[in-house]
């Protein structure tokens, strides 16, 4: 019988699919990261099990709980994609492929020494808080230019990308298109934006990346 999580998966994928085809693009030129955060271990491996190899959890110390034993049956990609404490740097470094939630200098000084330490460079995407919300994580929009350049000189081909959560209450697309936009301008090609409720907006825009959590998992 068929999981319930494999079945959300399925018509994840085919819209996902879908939507790159109807914005002009190749229908496998989205990557979904499926996002377990406060989902038991149990629901990763039912997405596993239906071909799943990307996910992404919001805490360090929940994704230290569910994801290092699975790598010795399990081959996928962790993504860490919540705003992240500098005294965390380390264990995200150790433990992610992916960061996707880089957004100020000092965590950019804990990143780089945690790769040294560890020995280990994952991905790096640099998060903008387009809408400039105060309770948000995410450099400015204003500051934007300059740190992308700043990270770029220091983190190299690690860093591959930005990535955003627009204001809840606004229309996304002027997020997206403006957030797809900066990344091509400084060379990056990779856009991690969309979620459960706008990820097809967001491939219309551009995204290389969708983060699903609820469609896939149900909601929390």
């Amino acid at each position: 019988m068929t999981s319930a999580i494999a079945e959300n998966l399925r018509i994840i994928r085919d819209r996902i699919a879908n939507a790159a085809i109807a914005a002009g693009r190749a229908a496998d030129s989205v990557t979904l990261v499926a996002v377990s955060k406060t989902k038991p271990v149990d629901a990763v491996i039912e997405a596993l099990a239906a071909g799943q190899t990307v996910f992404g959890e919001n805490r360090v110390q929940e994704a230290e709980s569910k994801f290092p034993a699975l790598r010795a049956d399990h081959r996928f990609d962790l993504h860490i994609i919540g705003g992240l404490q500098t005294n965390k740097a380390r264990d995200a470094v150790r433990l992610a492929d992916v960061i996707e939630t880089l957004d100020r200098p000092k965590l950019a000084d804990a990143i780089a020494a945690a790769m040294t330490k560890e020995n280990r460079q994952p991905r790096l995407l640099i998060e903008v808080n387009t809408g400039d919300e105060a309770q948000k994580s995410g450099v400015s929009r204003t500051d934007a230019d300059g740190f992308i350049s700043d990270c770029k000189g220091r983190f190299g081909a690690q860093l591959i990308g930005l990535m955003c959560v627009p204001p809840h209450d606004q229309d996304p697309r002027p997020h997206f298109e403006w957030l797809a936009a900066r990344a091509a301008k400084h060379g990056l090609g990779t856009v991690s934006m969309g979620m459960s409720a706008d990820f097809e907006i967001a491939i219309a825009c551009g995204a290389t990346w969708v983060r699903v959590g609820s469609a896939i998992f149900g909601s929390r």
